[in-house]
């Protein structure tokens, strides 16, 4: 049962990034490719129908990890306090600014929800490569240090050039660059990288300080059923709103 939830936790890690990735990474280039309001408009509608599914997967993770190793609970809330604040501010930031940017039609105000969209875009991927690093090292040193600090920089540079690929594929040369959806993936795997590195080294410690087998098997028929829902949701999600199902449009709630 230990290998079986290891396995599950692995793949909403890794699959957390692949889909998180590009919602992060267009966010993050916004001040790049979107120089008018038009095609900032463009690009929050092309990720925003991805969005709110993406997200259930870092729930997920989240219910996975406390759930399923309980001991990593203190490391991380506890050992890296100021870090986990930090990413729940930007990711409640994100999602404010994409909640709010359309609520008044005024320059201004679009521009101020921007900034902050990618303001928490940065945020979020910078800080997901500094937790990758402090999980690598046990949580015995700082995140706060050159390694950690380029690891951070690494997994923004792959969240951009995801949400890049993304967009060259959702809206093919609307940007500048048309995209396939192979290429979509293999951006994806990429992205996912650094946290499937993270799991391989980790996974003895995983293996040997899982929950008790009990609590494995309440945890199996309370959630496991719920894993082809969520999955079917999100096969639903990309075939809905796939490229050549008509215009995108903006969402009203975005």
């Amino acid at each position: 049962m230990e290998v079986i939830w290891f396995l599950f936790f692995a793949v909403l890690l890794t699959g957390y990034f692949a889909l998180e990735g590009f919602d992060l990474g267009v966010g993050l280039l916004l001040p790049v490719l979107g120089r008018t309001r038009e095609s900032r408009d463009r690009m929050v509608a092309a990720m925003a129908p991805f969005v709110l599914a993406n997200e259930v997967w870092l729930v997920a993770v989240a219910g996975t990890l406390f759930g399923v190793y309980p001991r990593l609970e203190g490391e991380v809330l506890f050992g890296l306090y100021p870090l986990v604040v930090a990413m729940l501010l930007s990711w409640i930031v994100r999602d404010a600014g994409l909640w709010f940017r359309r609520r008044l039609d005024g320059g201004g105000w679009r521009g101020f929800w921007d900034a902050l969209i990618a303001f928490g875009s940065l945020g979020l991927s910078f800080g997901w490569g500094m937790t990758l690093y402090a999980a690598a090292t046990g949580f015995t040193s700082s995140p706060v240090n050159p390694v950690g600090v380029l690891l951070g920089v690494l997994v923004t540079l792959l969240f951009a050039f995801h949400g890049w690929t993304f967009l060259a594929w959702r809206t093919p040369g609307a940007f500048g660059a048309v995209r396939s959806g192979r290429a979509l993936l293999l951006s994806g795997l990429v992205s996912a990288l650094p946290a499937a590195g993270l799991l391989v080294g980790a996974m003895p410690y995983l293996l040997e300080h899982s929950a008790p087998a009990a609590t494995l098997n309440v945890l199996s028929v309370m959630a496991l059923p719920f894993a082809p829902v969520m999955l079917g949701a999100q096969v639903w999600v990309w075939r809905t709103f796939r490229p050549g199902k008509g215009a995108v449009p903006l969402p009203s709630f975005f």
